[in-house]
């Protein structure tokens, strides 16, 4: 996997780069700030870009905004957001444009504390890197937990396996966490995608489920 690292801090930036090139990831930019990022992304060809939301010039949302960009202008990179806190908000943010389709790239939100669980990062970012998205847990549960019209007539169970869903499991990797059968849990996910209103044959439609909610959840 091809990946551009983005983050101000020299030292979690350094030790990022060391474990993704340990697991035999290519790393084909490196930046310190937004500006450095897209960039890096115009004379880079990355499979992923993975970016802290806080970075220079402003110290606020940049790193994000850079990754709206990046989506806007290179969609087939997969964007991996990386943040010290639990943001609802950004989350929102990243997911606000139209579902993906073939030839774009992943999407992925996750709390900098989970690169410390190296097989799971590394997984998550596989997930982005073949079109697939992934939020974390924490952020997963507090929009899923908020209210949403559209998912009012979503059973705790069906609310339940979205939230997975959303954090880039499988219907197998669902169904062992659940200790639910298969088809159990293909149920629920097509229960999901009935009341979601995701017709039979529609493109990625795990993608546009877990998009469906984001998208309406409220800016926190």
């Amino acid at each position: 996997m091809k990946l551009i690292v983005a983050d101000d801090s020299v030292l979690f930036r350094a030790g990022l780069v060391g474990l993704l090139e340990r697991q035999g990831h290519d790393i084909v930019g490196q930046a310190a700030s937004a500006p450095e990022l897209l960039k890096q992304c115009d004379t880079c060809e990355p499979d992923v870009v993975v970016t802290d939301v806080r970075m220079p010039p402003g110290m606020t949302d940049d790193g994000l905004r850079a990754a709206v960009d990046i989506r806007a202008h290179h969609p087939a990179i997969g964007i991996m957001v990386l943040s010290q806190y639990v943001a609802p908000a950004y989350a929102t943010q990243l997911f606000e444009p139209a579902a993906p389709t073939e030839g774009v790239g992943g999407l992925g939100y996750l709390l900098k504390d989970r690169v410390a669980r190296v097989a799971d990062f590394i997984r998550s970012l596989q997930v982005v890197a073949s079109g697939g998205v992934v939020v974390d847990p924490e952020v997963a549960t507090t929009l899923v937990r908020g209210r949403s019209s559209r998912l009012d007539d979503l059973t705790p169970r069906e609310i339940e396996v979205l939230e997975l869903m959303a954090q880039g499991l499988s219907n197998q990797q669902i169904s062992d966490k659940l200790f639910l059968s298969g088809a159990a849990v293909s149920k629920h996910v097509a229960n999901v995608f009935s009341k979601l209103g995701m017709q039979p044959g529609e493109e990625n439609r795990r993608v546009r489920a877990v998009l469906a909610y984001l998208t309406e959840q409220q800016m926190r």
